[in-house]
């Protein structure tokens, strides 16, 4: 196998479709069927639905736009991989690419597969004891097809994105067609969480579409469709939102989506029948599916830049000669997911981690405050997503500063008006998310810390010399 760096085998076979389709296949997973009851919770009535939906929509395309001026300018592969290596020096790089194997990234591949096995238990009535098997082999399965090359890849999750599209417009279309009966008066006042704690989980929904830029040098004519993809693609999201809570609303009315624990399942009723349970399942499997596709593809393009740059990582940056594709950096990141899931989601895992933390002189983690394997992993993981997503945020202003001599094929508009806002809504939700998860975020801080002495151990000469901006010119050819 070939170690070469990740652009040198990641010629541009990405349409702007592509691109779209991966954020809309990786954001889209569950939360649109999950959140809904405890945002509707928090606001006063049907206005503030859509207030907060178009708040959450905008923020992201907020983050896009920074996102577009950092992957046109530093179009390599890796995405924040690279422009926090640039930034701040190549050990942020490497904590980054790091957290991404041992926390976020495998977390949140293990928490969608746990979606696809609570969902596929729920259909085929299997006993819960199956849940972390299904969520295993789902990992397994998915990381074996990805092994088959970018074709094959983008085929598996544009298929997955049209099925996932397809769904979701079934529930917008029930819902305005068969309802419009209920009230859309709140017969109750919002909870104490208020809007803040609605924002929450509204930008939690939204999570992920930054993942597109981890693949930015695989995109046709990056310069100018990367900007494209991360703005279209995000707005497309915010739509597909609002369509779906308008089904909610209209099928359901106000006062029930508060109270529902399936507001999807129970819109589809009006349309289904007692199909409606069947079709729902199929819908969510179908979006986690699409969700964990997404995450390994896109993921396995920053480890590959992580093992081209540091030797305790060379295994990552290997690529197969005849697949084209990092062997290990898919197969590895799904070992750790599936290492993760067995962890969580079983007693014997939960005791074994009890052991380690109380081991190593930390409090065990307090399990009946959380429950199932999906809302474990996200809680454990969501505050060091949330710092480097800030770090990432304040990088636009340090490399503004540090390569002002560097071309931008698009400058965020409104600089600097535009990060600031962005850092802001990182700010916030790292906050939020240490608050929610509490002793539970040792189970992504304290594997982060561990790579501060990985890192030490892993130096070479070849990163100390900073990489250069790929030109205009050059990233066409």
């Amino acid at each position: 196998m070939s170690n070469a760096s990740a652009d040198t085998h990641t010629s541009p076979r990405l349409s702007p479709w592509d691109g779209i389709s991966i954020i809309i296949g990786i954001v889209i997973g569950v939360s649109i069927f999950e959140t809904p009851p405890m945002i509707y919770s928090n606001v006063a009535g049907p206005l503030w639905v859509a207030v907060v939906w178009v708040a959450g929509g905008l923020l992201s395309l907020i983050g896009a736009l920074c996102y577009a001026e950092l992957t046109t300018t530093y179009p390599q592969s890796g995405g924040d991989y690279v422009y926090l290596k640039r930034a701040y020096g190549n050990w942020v790089g490497f904590l980054f690419g790091w957290a991404q194997l041992v926390a976020i990234l495998t977390g949140s591949i293990g928490a969608m597969a746990y979606v696809f096995a609570n969902y596929a238990a729920r259909l085929w009535s299997l006993p819960a004891s199956s849940h972390a098997w299904l969520a295993a082999g789902v990992v397994t399965v998915i990381a074996i097809v990805n092994l088959g090359g970018v074709v094959v890849e983008k085929t598996v999750q544009n298929l997955l994105t049209i099925a996932k599209l397809l769904g979701v417009a079934c529930i917008a279309v029930a819902g305005l067609v068969w309802g419009g009966h209920a009230s859309l008066d709140p017969a109750s006042a919002a909870g104490d969480g208020g809007i803040g704690m609605a924002m929450i989980f509204v930008l939690y929904s939204y999570g992920g579409w930054n993942d597109a830029a981890f693949v930015a040098s695989e995109v046709r004519n990056r310069q100018r469709n990367l900007p494209r993809v991360l703005l279209i693609g995000t707005g497309s999201i915010m739509i597909i939102y609002l369509l779906v809570n308008a089904g909610y609303l209209w099928g359901l009315g106000f006062e029930k989506v508060r109270h529902s624990s399936a507001p999807a399942a129970d819109v589809l009723h009006n349309a289904l029948g007692d199909w409606a349970s069947t079709g729902m399942s199929v819908l969510v499997m179908i979006s986690a599916l699409g969700a964990v596709n997404g995450m390994i593809y896109t993921g396995s393009r920053v480890y590959a830049s992580l093992g081209t740059d540091h030797r305790v990582f060379a295994v990552l940056g290997r690529w197969h000669p005849r697949w084209n594709v990092p062997v290990w950096s898919i197969l590895l990141p799904a070992a750790v997911s599936v290492c993760m899931i067995f962890a969580v989601g079983t007693d014997q895992g939960k005791t074994l981690l009890d052991h380690v933390m109380t081991g190593i002189g930390l409090p065990a983690l307090p399990w009946k405050e959380y429950f199932g394997g999906f809302s474990t992993l996200v809680s454990g993981t969501a505050p060091v997503f949330w710092l480097f997503f800030l770090l990432t945020g304040i990088s636009v202003f340090v490399l503004r500063i540090r390569d002002r001599n560097t071309p931008r094929i698009f400058s965020v508009p409104l600089f600097p008006l535009t990060p600031i806002v962005f850092c802001l809504t990182c700010i916030f939700m790292l906050y939020s998310s240490l608050n929610y998860a509490k002793y539970l975020s040792l189970l992504g801080i304290v594997p982060l810390l561990a790579g501060l002495p990985l890192y030490f151990l892993s130096r070479r000469t070849s990163v100390d010399s900073e990489p250069s901006p790929i030109s205009p010119a050059a990233e066409e050819t």
